[in-house]
């Protein structure tokens, strides 16, 4: 019997495995199919180039999902998120295009239901102790509230899609820290980050508890939040209104795209 180097016969095993059983090869290669949910910061409010035909939902041709897309074909790709969705909006209705041949999931959640739009809003109107207050109140629902939400969330998905890669990003900072920068105060932003990071931290917890992994995208935002000088995020924008405080098209490109091409 001709004898056969245990290498080559593992690899060519481990082949054999892969074609017969059919199992997943890498979620970017050709063939993925791929489904991106979430808010507006999957959405891509204050990228522009809009997809009219998403409504209010401001779906952007420039956000991160559409720059996987045109990066690597996917066979199949659908895109619900939505502007203002919560963790029910994603459970309720944006999951329809899931099923077991869906590969990769992509998701942005969390930010709307720990009172986003609202932290901002107060921060913006109210004193520092006014903006410390709320944000303090933004925490303690992200650690005690917030958790049972993203379970029921992500255990939907994963029923929906039980062979997807789920990739669940995170949120930026918005300011940088330490340097002279016009509007609110240095107090209010180094409060804003924290809420941020607190924030984070559940979501990181989360998603690794039900298998899924999480992209952190603090790391391409490092330098470039507002007051950087290098803005991937828009400061307060008169109109549209819903563009304030969301990425930039060079926040989607350089920002979530890499965070999401280096986890997929």
């Amino acid at each position: 019997m001709r004898r056969v180097k245990l290498p080559s016969a593992l690899a060519a095993l481990g082949l054999a495995v892969m074609c017969g059983l059919g199992l997943a090869a890498p979620a970017h290669a050709a063939g993925a199919s791929y489904v991106a949910l979430g808010d507006s910061y999957s959405a891509g409010n204050g990228a522009g180039n809009y997809d009219s035909s998403s409504g209010d939902c401001h779906r952007s041709f420039s956000a991160y999902p559409y720059l996987w897309k045109n990066a690597h074909s996917p066979s199949s790709f659908a895109d619900t998120s939505c502007s203002g969705a919560i963790t029910t909006d994603v459970t309720n209705s944006q999951l329809g295009p899931l099923n077991s041949s869906t590969t990769l999931v992509s998701i942005t959640i969390g930010g709307n239901d720990d009172g986003f739009a609202d932290v901002m809003e107060t921060c913006n109107l109210s004193t520092n102790d006014g903006c410390i207050d709320r944000v303090n109140e933004a925490e303690s629902y992200a650690l005690n509230t917030l958790p049972a939400r993203l379970d029921a969330t992500y255990d939907a998905i994963r029923a929906k899609a039980p062979n997807a890669k789920v990739v669940v990003l995170g949120y930026p900072h918005m300011y940088t820290l330490n340097v002279f920068c016009i509007g609110l105060s240095a107090t209010k932003h180094a409060k804003i980050n924290e809420g941020s990071d607190v924030l984070n931290g559940v979501i990181a917890q989360r998603a690794a508890a039900h298998g899924f992994t999480f992209g952190d995208v603090r790391t391409t935002f490092s330098s470039h939040e507002i007051c950087s000088g290098d803005d991937y995020l828009h400061s307060l924008v008169v109109s549209p209104f819903w563009e304030s405080y969301h990425p930039t098209a060079a926040g989607h490109s350089l920002g979530y795209y890499p965070v999401l091409n280096a986890n997929s």
